[in-house]
């Protein structure tokens, strides 16, 4: 039963999710290819044996196969990128043939085809950003403490959770990002918070303490940014977080239960989903330089098992948060395929900025040896981030 239950609620949410970010990913590829004019000869969700086909009209075999973990977009003449020869059995392609393969298309429409995919992942993301936003509503907290930091400055003077702020310095507030914007430009300044506290209006004073903006950055993705409906919107909202090296931080949290979901208009809700997939990325991107430079530790990345608890539980806690657990994946799958490693997307893309330089494609030998070693630093890099998800499990169980 407990097999049954563990599948039923993260194995199978897991690749539904994942099932519909690859397809969104091989669509970008696939639709653009026949814009391209290149015969796309297999669309395929997973690898391995075909469980279930069918073929179009235009000779595009559409296939569900038996590992789930993937996909993949077969192109005619798309072998060609490694070979620099027709892969069409042991002949010369015909003129008709040349006219829809993929290595004989000019080079700005292959950069276009290999581009999509990443692209679509973009977009998709924007896109139910942007649905969240004009038809659900994003969460907007008021002015509520749901929780006070250790040793912080709201610690320090007295705030506990459910106090709510009604003003600050005599000017009223009512949201907790106007809270957010308002301690951000007054570090190191004494505030005088209203605040209602058990059918009671009482005055705090508190002085927010200095924190850089790096640092900051940080806490968004552990201590202070783990609540969806705060910390992230506060470093969203603030306003300051591009323009100046440190900021206020009080060390609070809003109240998960005081929310009000707030809907936009059709073309503000695509301006938040830009915003939010450019934020997303932006500190996606962050995170990986940490980590290269030794600042983050490399156990924090994790594998296949983390996505599929994150699944699950995002799965379980409505759809909002499923909703936005696939933008995030969506945005991580977009950028991902983008590194310049010779296995994914941004590998062809470094390829492709050689040929345009050197007026003709890299060697045969040099695409080979550079799709072995993608294939084998890809594979490292899963088994590393799997790796870390048992080293989790361990510590969990109390067996590390």
């Amino acid at each position: 039963m407990e097999l049954f239950s563990f599948i039923w609620e993260y194995v199978i949410p897991f690749l539904l999710v994942l099932s519909v970010l690859i397809f969104v990913h091989e669509l970008g590829h696939f639709m653009v290819a026949r814009w391209a004019g290149v015969k796309v000869e297999v669309f395929s969700i997973g690898f391995g044996g075909e469980l279930y086909g069918f073929e179009d009209r235009h000779g595009t075999r559409w296939r569900i196969s038996a590992v789930p973990l993937g996909g993949y977009v077969k192109m005619f003449g798309e072998g060609d990128i490694v070979t620099g020869v027709d892969d069409t059995e042991d002949r010369p392609m015909t003129s008709d043939e040349k006219k829809v393969s993929f290595h004989h298309k000019p080079l700005s429409k292959r950069v276009a085809i290999v581009s999509a995919g990443p692209l679509a992942n973009f977009i998709f993301a924007i896109i139910l950003f942007a649905f969240m936003s004009a038809a659900l509503g994003l969460p907007k907290p008021y002015a509520v403490i749901g929780e006070v930091m250790d040793s912080s400055a709201a610690e320090e003077s007295g705030f506990v959770a459910g106090d709510a702020i009604t003003a600050i310095n005599g000017n009223p507030i009512q949201w907790f990002e106007e809270l957010s914007k308002i301690v951000a430009v007054n570090a190191n300044n004494k505030l005088v918070f209203t605040v209602e506290r058990d059918g009671k209006v009482i005055s705090i004073n508190a002085t927010p303490r200095t924190i850089s903006m790096k640092e900051f950055g940080k806490k968004l993705g552990t201590e202070e940014g783990d609540d969806k409906e705060g910390s992230s919107r506060e470093a969203e909202d603030d306003g300051i977080h591009e323009e100046v090296k440190s900021r206020g931080l009080l060390g609070v949290r809003p109240h998960p239960e005081f929310v009000e979901q707030v809907r936009t208009d059709p073309f503000t809700a695509v301006w938040v989903g830009v915003k939010q997939t450019y934020m997303i990325s932006a500190r996606i991107l962050g995170v990986v330089g940490e980590m290269i430079s030794g600042e983050r530790s490399a156990k924090e990345l994790g594998g296949v098992i983390s996505i599929a608890q994150y699944s699950g539980e995002a799965v379980q806690n409505g759809a909002i948060t499923i909703l936005t657990f696939m933008a995030a994946l969506s945005i991580n799958l977009g950028l991902i395929n983008l590194f310049p490693v010779p296995m994914l997307d941004g590998g062809h893309l470094v390829y492709y900025i050689f040929e345009a330089l050197r007026g003709r494609p890299l060697s045969q030998r040099i695409q080979e040896y550079g799709f072995r070693f993608g294939m084998i630093l890809v594979l490292l890099l899963m088994i590393f981030a799997t790796w870390n998800d048992f080293e989790r499990i361990l510590e969990r169980f109390g067996m590390s």
